[in-house]
């Protein structure tokens, strides 16, 4: 991932050059870095995911979304082509695209009828030469002038990013070989969208973005996931956290008991013995894939998330609200190649996660809790001591090693 130009900012409570295992708590409260944030990072040198192509599959689709506070829109073109814009009128700032979804040959905008082709191109002008012979625009008006702001497009195995920057680096090389790698292993096939949820969360976005990379909390947080053994630190596996420290993998494997004693007698809330559930069948999931992996976590900095849980999978847009609220964004899919069976096992399974899922209801709340505690606390910090100092790959999920990659990949963004 390519660094911006170095700033000289600086952040309320200080922060060690180079320490990444201690976090100022004003980071997620103050108004001055969430504005900073809209154009260093948001605005910035940095890809961020729109939707995927199988959302827009034909000529004259759009679909809305939004990168930080910026409403977008994602458009296929009569042509074909894959386009991102503003989705803001040019003339007086009104929203331009008003439903979630739609086709259409032009987009027109509701307060004064100034037209857009699904390029963002500027098209039209109502009463453009004046009526009966006066107003009207001047004749200097230059239509090609007036299009709305877009983005570059690209796309990696039916999932689309755009960046507002110009400076960006391709997309395959933000994302480096190793994430690419682990994005496509997931995305095996053309997807099918199954449905979608968004929930509003108390707390500001990067606590969410934390809690994705934070491999541990899992075994201690969800007594679902810990009880059933879905998810336990002794079950083989790792994380893998590209060289900017901003994207990261984490991915487990369900494996028979191997003795392990962490847990045994450990008196943790999250692992309760003698439940059952009614329909195990919700726990029992396919190797689709042909590795063994039976979780696998991958983000792309700063908001982006990919998530495969058994044969449950979604991707999750994360879009900051506020300092204080954030606006998360879930989108279920499979393939179109599914049989019946596997697509009832992913209904299925998609219990498992989202605002009210057995496993992740637990994350749309202690953000808040965060949120709520750390008033008044700008001059403390918080501690990702686990694992170590460093932001790099390890062979554990024992570990806060691709938090500290998500604040170095920030540092380095925000020039702090």
């Amino acid at each position: 991932m390519a660094p911006m130009e170095a700033r000289t900012n600086s952040v309320p409570g200080g922060w060690e050059p180079g320490d990444l295992t201690r976090v100022p708590f004003a980071l997620y409260s103050d108004p001055a870095v969430y504005a900073r944030e809209q154009e260093a990072l948001f605005r910035g040198p940095i890809w961020h995911y729109l939707g995927l192509e199988a959302e827009v599959p034909n000529p004259g689709d759009w679909r809305t979304t939004q990168i930080g506070d910026a409403p977008i829109v994602l458009a296929r073109a009569l042509d074909g082509s894959l386009n991102a814009f503003e989705n803001r009128c040019a003339h007086r700032g009104s929203l331009l695209c008003l439903a979630p979804c739609g086709n259409s040959k032009t987009l027109t905008c509701v307060y004064h009828a100034w037209g857009y082709d699904l390029k963002g191109n500027l098209t039209g002008v109502a009463f453009r030469r004046g009526v009966q012979g006066k107003g009207g625009m001047p004749a200097d008006f230059d239509m090609k002038a007036h299009g709305l702001r877009k983005l570059r497009v690209a796309s990696i195995a039916g999932i689309v990013f755009a960046t507002y920057s110009a400076a960006a680096p391709s997309l395959d090389d933000y994302l480096g070989p190793a994430i690419a790698q682990r994005i496509r292993r997931v995305m095996k096939g053309p997807p099918k969208v199954l449905g979608y949820y968004t929930q509003t969360l108390p707390n500001n976005w990067k606590l969410y973005i934390e809690n994705v990379k934070d491999s541990y909390h899992a075994s201690l947080l969800h007594l679902f996931f810990t009880t059933f053994e879905l998810n336990r630190l002794s079950q083989p596996g790792g994380i893998i956290v590209d060289s900017s420290g901003g994207h990261h993998v984490s991915y487990s494997m369900i494996e028979a008991a191997t003795g392990e004693t962490e847990y045994a007698g450990a008196g943790l809330r999250s692992d309760r013995q003698g439940y059952r559930l009614a329909d195990p069948s919700m726990l029992m999931g396919k190797d689709e894939f042909g590795d063994g992996v039976t979780l696998q976590i991958l983000t792309v900095f700063p908001t982006f998330v990919l998530q495969q849980i058994q044969n449950s999978l979604a991707l999750r847009r994360i879009v900051p609200t506020g300092t204080g609220e954030t606006a998360l964004h879930w989108t279920y899919f499979g393939f179109a190649d599914d049989d019946e069976e596997m697509e009832l096992l992913r209904l299925k399974q998609a219990n498992l996660i989202g605002p009210g899922g057995y496993i992740s209801m637990e994350d749309g709340a202690v953000g808040g809790f965060v949120q709520r505690a750390i008033g008044g606390a700008a001059d403390d910090v918080s501690v990702l001591m686990m694992g170590g100092h460093e932001a790099e790959s390890q062979d554990t999920r024992a570990t806060e090693s691709s938090i500290r990659g998500f604040w170095k990949a920030y540092r380095a963004l925000m020039g702090l």
